[in-house]
């Protein structure tokens, strides 16, 4: 892989705390300076296409994201997303011709001191490298079929589907 198109669409890993106002808010997209900082050998250009909430996104969200992927000449797509519904995000993205499409995000705020942002992003990276043409979803350490997985809320992990 020579260039990494990273499509940004809000959630947990771009969240920022604002004190004035004693809440989170969605921020500018972290993944840039991450990858910057870790010196990939690739190049990379960052999308934004939302700053959203993914509990906010509806299905005019997931065709301005999946138009964003169709509308650039890579192949290799790293999507960030926020976890509460990154699975139907990946299902809607199915289908996308000629294209890795990974997404992934954070559930904590990748400005935040033991985030598990990098660690997924990471994962993300290796993954949109070595696999064939499809949309998965890379967190916990582990990349997934959309159709096959779903996230626990209670435990605040991913996890495959039951049956």
């Amino acid at each position: 892989m020579q260039h990494l198109t990273i499509v940004t669409t809000g959630g947990t890993i771009d969240k920022i705390y604002f004190d004035d106002k004693s809440t989170f808010q969605i921020g500018e997209p972290q993944i840039g300076e991450i990858l910057q900082a870790l010196g990939v050998a690739f190049t990379f250009e960052v999308l934004p296409v939302l700053r959203k909430d993914s509990l906010h996104m509806d299905a005019a969200d997931r065709a301005a994201i999946r138009a964003a992927i169709e509308g650039q000449p890579h192949r290799h797509v790293l999507v960030t997303h926020g976890t509460d519904t990154m699975v139907e995000t990946a299902q809607a993205l199915a289908g996308l011709a000629g294209r890795v499409v990974v997404l992934t995000g954070a559930l904590n705020p990748a400005l935040f001191k033991g985030s598990d942002a990098v660690f997924n992003i990471g994962c993300a990276v290796g993954a949109v490298q070595t696999l064939p043409d499809g949309v998965y979803i890379a967190m916990n350490g582990r990349i997934w079929d959309p159709e096959r997985v779903r996230k626990n809320r209670d435990a605040n992990r991913f996890e495959a589907a039951q049956g």
